[in-house]
């Protein structure tokens, strides 16, 4: 049940709202890395209060997508929309006056529950509002563009902010933003939601979420810590369980909260698992990366953010040129190098040392940004264009959940992997109490505090041992990431592996299909080739999924 269409300039503006709020939610992703630090000296979180601190949004996000994806579906985009902003501002300010890691933590997690409203209605409003293919790949590219560098940005306004003001200004950020998407949301935006929407399906909400929350926190501990504490594998059986406990009830049920046979389509499964894996780089590398150069390298937060300003550059870039480049050279083959060429720039961490020349950085986060805004905004069109209207919100939420999940399993592998090489390879100098190697243990941060209270004989020892240990995690968690993301480039490559689509101004092939239109839309559309005879023979029947 839609609106009647709206006029240009409506669509236009419209866009303008949504791209907006997936910028705020993807703002908040990253903006609070730099201000890890001061955060630490505020607060004096533990260690693994740190990770959850970076983690906790991300985590709530990632489990309530799906969720949220088909409850807009059910009550409406639009209202879901703004009901989603309003409770943002609210979390943020909550954030900004945490007394403590705990309530820190607690507003984090609030903040996810309110950004899983936003992001899943942002795309399938985009869905309803550009009914052409041509015009809604151009909105999709933008809307890709704004995400990736809305979490690239995020850095460089968490450092201006941070040399002026209080790490709590990070979220008050957010507000006056929220406000005018407020504003502007109700009175641009058109609604949409599904006619026939079924019943809401409690127990898909409650299995989803603990799946999801549960796989995740098992990754992220056995990272950390061992995989022979008992509660881990345990977590992760269950985490496993409520997931396949959840998939056959999507088969079962008449209406499923999540149409689970989409994944039959291999355009589908490549640009979720694209989607997933990129961010597990992408977020991993922010969140060492912004540490290693203020507590390592010794800048200031301004300084820091600016350092990080290429990953910007090429995060817009990549998003607004994904259109022409998968016209260009096809869906499979864009999608294939930039992971390829992500895993690349990640994998040079492995060898960045306290003293490399700025140079190399840059380079590698210009193309960690660039090759990001192309998986990033190539993976939502294949995801989208693969749904049926009337299930965008669901779809959509995928994608989103991808995201997430990939962003918080980022800090929280690759985090914890850093973690654990540091405090295994931290020497605390003789003559140093028990309590001050048990708090320069915990992190870099905490190191660096401690050390400002000690005699100079100890701290200069202690400095240099953390800064060590801390580069030789970064390097060893840069090389998993990268392996992670050829991985993925490999694996695209291969479910991609002759399926061909049509360009935009071709009609699109009809026929009975099981999981909805499994065309991949303008963004998507290239001159793939059939590869082999028995492609080619049959390279002008529609694809029906396996």
């Amino acid at each position: 049940m839609s609106t009647p269409a709206p006029t240009t300039r409506q669509r236009w503006t419209g866009l303008a709202v949504l791209v907006l709020a997936v910028t705020v939610v993807a703002l908040d992703a990253t903006v609070l890395s730099l201000a890890i630090p001061s955060i630490s000296e505020t607060l004096r979180p533990s260690g693994t209060q740190l990770l959850w601190i970076g983690d906790s949004y991300s985590f709530v996000l990632a489990g309530l997508l799906v969720s949220m994806g088909a409850l807009s579906d059910r009550i409406g985009r639009k209202k879901l929309l703004l009901t989603g902003a309003a409770a943002f501002g609210a979390a943020s300010l909550l954030a900004a006056y945490a007394p403590g890691p705990g309530w820190l933590i607690l507003a984090r997690a609030l903040l996810g529950v309110a950004g899983a409203t936003i992001m899943p209605s942002t795309l399938s409003l985009i869905r309803s509002l550009f009914p052409d293919d041509r015009e809604r790949a151009t909105a999709i590219g933008i809307w890709g563009a704004a995400a990736t560098a809305g979490a690239a940005l995020g850095p460089v306004i968490g450092g201006l902010l941070l040399e002026h003001f209080w790490w709590g200004s990070v979220f008050l950020l957010n507000i006056p933003v929220l406000l005018l998407l407020l504003v502007l949301g109700a009175w641009l935006l058109p609604e949409s939601r599904d006619p026939e929407p079924g019943r809401w399906d409690v127990l898909s909400v409650g299995l989803s979420m603990a799946g999801v929350i549960g796989v995740v926190y098992a990754i992220k501990e056995a990272a950390a810590h061992s995989v022979a504490r008992w509660d881990v594998p345990v977590t992760f059986l269950l985490g496993a369980a409520a997931l396949t406990m959840f998939v056959r009830r999507q088969l079962r049920l008449e209406t499923p909260l999540l149409d689970v046979r989409l994944f039959r389509d291999r355009r589908f499964t490549a640009a979720v698992t694209a989607s997933l894996i990129s961010l597990v780089g992408l977020s991993g590398v922010i969140f060492v990366v912004s540490q290693y150069l203020q507590l390592v390298r010794g800048y200031e937060p301004l300084q820091a953010g600016l350092a990080e300003l290429p990953a910007f550059a090429g995060s817009v870039a990549g998003g607004l040129l994904t259109a022409r480049i998968a016209r260009r050279f096809g869906a499979r083959r864009a999608l294939t190098v930039s992971l390829l060429a992500m895993g690349l720039a990640a994998g040079a961490l492995g060898w960045f040392q306290q003293d490399t020349t700025y140079l190399v950085l840059a380079v590698s986060f210009l193309v960690t940004g660039t090759a990001e805004g192309v998986v990033y905004t190539l993976g939502a069109d294949l995801v989208l264009s693969a749904a049926p209207a009337d299930k965008a919100g669901a779809a959509s939420a995928v994608s989103e959940t991808a995201y997430e999940l990939g962003t918080a399993l980022g800090i929280a592998l690759v985090g914890s992997v850093v973690g654990s090489i540091y405090a295994n390879g931290l020497t605390v100098p003789a003559g140093a109490s028990p309590e001050v190697a048990a708090r320069a243990g915990e992190s870099l941060g905490a190191a660096v505090e401690t050390a400002a209270g000690l005699s100079p004989d100890l701290a200069r020892p202690l400095l240099a041992s953390a800064r060590e240990a801390f580069v030789h995690g970064m390097n060893s968690a840069g090389l998993l990431a990268g392996v992670l993301l050829v991985g993925a480039g490999l694996l695209a490559w291969l479910l991609l592996r002759g399926l061909s689509a049509p360009t935009a101004a071709e009609p699109v092939a009809t026929g009975p299909v099981t999981a909805g239109p499994v065309t991949a839309g303008p963004v998507a559309a290239g001159p793939e080739q059939p590869e082999t005879a028995e492609h080619a023979e049959h390279a002008d029947k529609p694809h029906v999924p396996a």
